[in-house]
C-alpha cells in the first residue's frame, strides 16, 4: 500500500478511507505511466495542429471516426481539393498533411471538412491557436498566426509572493465604454490600477476562445486560441509581459471541467461521434450548464488537456491557473444539490477518480515546469487533500477557493437583519476550512456579480448608491452599508484564508451587477463595463472604500496575518454584537452593533498595543477625523479572584480596529 500521507494520519475522520486515498494516489501514478511520461504527453500541442516546418507546413488531427479530412481555405477555393487532403498515419486515428510554404500565409483563414460514416461537417482544428469570427456572420474560422517577427519578451517573471492578493478580472468588461474591451486596453488602463490598489496577482478570465460572450468565458470551444474578440495572441503576450514588468503575476482561468456543445467550432462530435472527447450518453452532458463533460479516462483527452496546460505556460508565460469547476469534475452529480455534510461524500462511488487523477497529474505538470507557479482549485465540496502538495500525498493544488465565505455573507444579508448577526457563528463560519490546506478567501467574486444576483455593496446599499454616495451629504443607509462592507472585508481577510481575491471594481464598491449583451436586454452593454470614473471622483465615497481595501491588505501583509496560524477567537458577545480575535501579531476588535457604543474594556493578553487600522476613519468613509495616537497599554483588573488584562478603546457602532501587539 502507498504510504499513508501525514494529513490523513492527522485527521481521525479519514481513517476509514485510508485504502481509498492510497488507491487513488496509486491510480494517478499508473495513469502517468500509461501515458508514457507526463512531459511527453503534455507536448502534443507541438505536434498537433498547424505548424511551420523547414519545408513548409504540417497539420495533424486526432479523429478516430473520420473517413476523410480536407483542409479548406482560399488556397483550395474553399472546396475539398485532394491536394489538401489529410492522410491517415500508421496510427489510423491520427491524420496529417504536409504543405509547401507558399500555400499558407500569416492571416489566412482556414478550416477542416470532415467526413465520417453517415455524415460530413465543417470543423475548426482542435489545436488551432488563432480562431476568428467571420465578419458579419455567426461563423468562425481558424487563422494562420505566423507573424514575420515573433513576440520578443522583455521582462522577467516576478518572484512568487508569499501571499497571493488576486485581482480577478474580465478583459471585455474592463473598459468604461459600451463595447468589448481589449487586451491592450487592459494592459494600458487596468494594470496600473491593480498595482495602485495593492494587489500582486491578476487572474484573467475568459482567456480561451468562446463564441458566446455572455458565457463569461466558460463555454470554451478552442482551447489553444486566446479569444480574438480582445485582440491578437501577441496582444495577450504583451499584457502578461507588461504585468511582469510592473511586478504583477498573471494567473489564467483554466476551464477543463466542461466545454461548449458547439459542433462546428468546438469539440462536440468533432469526428462525428458523440464520445470522442466525452462520456457517452447522459453522463457526457452537463444539463445545468448546457455543456459537454470530458471523459478523463481516455488517453487522448488527457494528452489534449495536459498539452493545453503546458501551452499556456510555455507560450504565454502565465504564472499558474485557477482551475474552474473542480467540484463538477470530481463528482458524477457535479456537486449539484449536495451539501457535503459527511466524509463519506468524498469517498462514494460518485467520485470520478479519472478526473481526480487528471487533476493530480495537471498539478504535477505545472509544478514540474514552473515550480514558482500556483494552482487554485474552485471546489466547494472540501475534498480532503486537494490543496496538499503531491509529494505529501495530496492532489497538488497550492490553494483552494474559500467558496463558502461569500455564500455565508449573502445568507446573512438576505436572511437576517444586521442587528441579529450572530458574531460567534459568523467567526466560525468564515474560518471553517481545512487549515492544513491553504485557502484563498474572498467576500465576493464574479459569481456574486452576474445577472440575477447582486454584489455585496448593492445588497447593502440598494438603489441609494446611485444617488447617495456624495461625500457632501448625510445618508444613514449609505453610512450603514459602507460600514458593514468594511467589516465584512476585515473579517474575511483576517479570518478567511492564506490569500485574498477581489473581483474587478469591487475594491471601490462598483455599483452594478454584470449582464452581458444578450437578446433579453436588447444587446446592451450598460452592465458589461466598469465605471472607473466613480473611483476617481473625489466627491464620491467610492474612493474611500478603495482606500480602505488597500490599507487593509497592506496591514494584513505587513504584519504576517495571512502567513500566521489561523485566527483565534478571544471573545464573542452576541447580545452586544462584539467580536474579538487575533491572528499572528494582530488583534481585531469589532463592534457590529447598530447603535450601542462598545465602551467596556476589551480583554487582551498583557502588553502594549498600537492601532494599525481603524474602519471609522474619515479617509475610509467613517466619522473619526484622525487616527488614535500612541500605544494602548493593558491594565490588570481583578474580578472574582481572577486577573484580567484589558484595554479601554471605545468603538462606535458598526466599526472595528486592528491592533498590533508591540
Amino acid at each position: 500500500m502507498t504510504e499513508v500521507p501525514e494529513y490523513v494520519r492527522n485527521d481521525a475522520a479519514l481513517t476509514p478511507y485510508v485504502e481509498t486515498i492510497c488507491r487513488r494516489l496509486r491510480y494517478a501514478e499508473d495513469v502517468r505511466r500509461r501515458l508514457g511520461g507526463l512531459h511527453d504527453a503534455a507536448s502534443q500541442y507541438l505536434r498537433f495542429g498547424l505548424h511551420r516546418t523547414d519545408r513548409g507546413w504540417t497539420l495533424r488531427e486526432w479523429a478516430p471516426n473520420a473517413t476523410a479530412i480536407h483542409l479548406r481555405g482560399p488556397f483550395s477555393g474553399w472546396r475539398s481539393d485532394d491536394r489538401f487532403a489529410l492522410q491517415p498515419t500508421q496510427n489510423p486515428a491520427i491524420w496529417e498533411l504536409h504543405l509547401d510554404a507558399e500555400h499558407l500565409q500569416h492571416g489566412d483563414r482556414y478550416h477542416l471538412h470532415l467526413q465520417w460514416p453517415g455524415g460530413v461537417g465543417k470543423r475548426i482544428p482542435t489545436y488551432a491557436q488563432r480562431v476568428i469570427q467571420i465578419p458579419n456572420t455567426a461563423e468562425f474560422d481558424a487563422e494562420v498566426w505566423d507573424p514575420p517577427t515573433p513576440y520578443a519578451w522583455r521582462h522577467a517573471t516576478p518572484p512568487r509572493p508569499d501571499v497571493p492578493l488576486i485581482y480577478e478580472a474580465h478583459p471585455g468588461i474592463a473598459t468604461s465604454e459600451d463595447r468589448v474591451g481589449t487586451w491592450s486596453e487592459f494592459r494600458e488602463n487596468v494594470l496600473p490600477r491593480v498595482v495602485a490598489a495593492g494587489y500582486n496577482t491578476v487572474q484573467l478570465m475568459a482567456v480561451a476562445e468562446h463564441p458566446y460572450y455572455g458565457s463569461f468565458g466558460y463555454h470554451v470551444t478552442s482551447f489553444f486560441a486566446p479569444s480574438s474578440r480582445y485582440g491578437t495572441p501577441d496582444d495577450l503576450r504583451e499584457l502578461v509581459d507588461a504585468a511582469h514588468g510592473m511586478g504583477l503575476r498573471v494567473v489564467f482561468d483554466l476551464v477543463h471541467s466542461h466545454t461548449a456543445k458547439n459542433e462546428v467550432e468546438g469539440l462536440a462530435r468533432f469526428d462525428g461521434t458523440e464520445d470522442q472527447y466525452f462520456h457517452a450518453g447522459p453522463r457526457g452532458y452537463h444539463d445545468a450548464w448546457d455543456t459537454r463533460c470530458f471523459d478523463y479516462g481516455k488517453p487522448g483527452v488527457l494528452r489534449f488537456l495536459l498539452s493545453n496546460v503546458r501551452y499556456w505556460l510555455d507560450e504565454f508565460r502565465c504564472d499558474g491557473f485557477r482551475f474552474d469547476g473542480v467540484t463538477s469534475m470530481l463528482y458524477d452529480h457535479h456537486g449539484l444539490y449536495r451539501d457535503f455534510g459527511a466524509y463519506e461524500d468524498y469517498f462514494s462511488r460518485s467520485v470520478d477518480e479519472d478526473a481526480l487523477a487528471y487533476l493530480t497529474l495537471a498539478n504535477r505538470l505545472v509544478h514540474d515546469l514552473r515550480p514558482d507557479a500556483i494552482t487554485i482549485a474552485e471546489d466547494m465540496s472540501g475534498m480532503p487533500g486537494l490543496a496538499i502538495p503531491g509529494e505529501a500525498g495530496g492532489y497538488g493544488f497550492d490553494y483552494r477557493l474559500g467558496m463558502g465565505i461569500p455564500d455565508y455573507w449573502i445568507e446573512l444579508i438576505k436572511e437576517r437583519r444586521d442587528e441579529e448577526w450572530p458574531v460567534g457563528e459568523l467567526f466560525h463560519r468564515i474560518g471553517n476550512r481545512r487549515h492544513e490546506e491553504p485557502t484563498i478567501a474572498y467576500s465576493e467574486s464574479h459569481d456574486q456579480a452576474i445577472v440575477g444576483d447582486q454584489t455585496l455593496i448593492f445588497r447593502l446599499l440598494g438603489t441609494e448608491m446611485y444617488t447617495g454616495m456624495s461625500v457632501f451629504t448625510e445618508n444613514h443607509l449609505i453610512d450603514r452599508g459602507i460600514a458593514l462592507s468594511k467589516l465584512i472585508r476585515l473579517i474575511t481577510v483576517l479570518v478567511g484564508g492564506e490569500g485574498y481575491l477581489n473581483f474587478i471594481g469591487n475594491e471601490f464598491g462598483h455599483p452594478d451587477w454584470i449582464d452581458f449583451p444578450r437578446e433579453g436586454n436588447n444587446w446592451s452593454y450598460e452592465h458589461a463595463k466598469r465605471l472607473w470614473h466613480l473611483a476617481d471622483d473625489g466627491t464620491l465615497r467610492y474612493r474611500l472604500l478603495a482606500a480602505f481595501d488597500r490599507q487593509l491588505l497592506e496591514v494584513a501583509c505587513d504584519h504576517g496575518a495571512f502567513t500566521s496560524t489561523p485566527a483565534t477567537l478571544l471573545r464573542d458577545h452576541t447580545d452586544h454584537q462584539l467580536l474579538t480575535f487575533f491572528r499572528g501579531s494582530l488583534f481585531a476588535l469589532v463592534n457590529l452593533h447598530p447603535t450601542r457604543v462598545a465602551d467596556a474594556p476589551f480583554e487582551l493578553p498583557p502588553g502594549k498595543y498600537e492601532v494599525v487600522l481603524d474602519t471609522d476613519l474619515v479617509e475610509f468613509g467613517g466619522k473619526r477625523d484622525q487616527q488614535r495616537r500612541g500605544p494602548v497599554a493593558t491594565t490588570a483588573t481583578t474580578r472574582e479572584e481572577h486577573v484580567y488584562h484589558e484595554v479601554s478603546l471605545p468603538l462606535q457602532p458598526r466599526t472595528g480596529v486592528v491592533l498590533r501587539r508591540l
